[in-house]
């Protein structure tokens, strides 16, 4: 089993601060960190009360080991919420230019879910989704938060490409969510996240 966790790929989401800047520089350097960016998260109404120590401004790495990551966040003494999203079910992946912008959402479907392929079909009609797959999530705190989040292994998260501004990248995910949601298959926004620079 730890094996194939090691080799689990995905996004580690931590807060921006004094804590981040020596793993910025350390991920910088690490062939595990494909892509890291300066982002800014905006949370649904329904998620915020599982995340009562959540940030507005994070530093988002794309990973291709699991483990190495949460070694390097436990040795960083990390005092705020923050975030694994290993992917275990890619749907589609398509040449892009510039990522732009990254979606989380929640559904009761999982991967075995005849919904999953309706899903898949339908959003990869939205040309500027270079990748939707079903993602598992795992929150790293120095305390557990108060509620557990119900559907953390039940999440589809969607990569926008492109230049638009952030609120056309929103107005557009949500298009996609409501284009889903005309099959019968309902996804609750989690969290988004603005991409502001790229550091890698």
């Amino acid at each position: 089993m730890a094996g194939k966790e090691e080799g689990v790929s995905g996004y580690v989401c931590t807060p921006h601060g004094k804590h981040s800047l020596s793993l910025v520089e350390s991920w910088k350097k690490s062939p595990n960190i494909v892509g890291m960016y300066f982002v800014t998260a905006t949370f649904s109404d329904e998620s915020v009360p599982y995340f009562p120590n959540k940030a507005n401004n994070y530093v988002l790495a794309s990973f291709s080991n699991v483990k190495s990551v949460l070694d390097d966040i436990a040795k960083s003494g990390m005092d705020r919420l923050a975030f694994t999203f290993s992917l275990n079910s890619p749907l589609f992946e398509r040449a892009g230019d510039k990522l732009n912008y990254v979606s989380l959402y929640f559904t009761k479907y999982s991967s075995g879910d005849p919904a999953i392929g309706d899903l898949a079909n339908v959003i990869a009609r939205r040309d500027r989704v270079v990748k939707a797959s079903l993602a598992e999530m795992q929150l790293l705190a120095a305390e557990p938060p108060k509620f557990t989040f119900p559907y953390s292994k039940n999440l589809v998260i969607l990569e926008v490409d492109g230049r638009e501004t952030h609120q056309t990248d929103q107005k557009y995910c949500e298009r996609t969510r409501r284009d889903v949601a005309r099959k019968g298959i309902l996804l609750n926004n989690l969290v988004s996240f603005s991409i502001l620079e790229k550091l890698k």
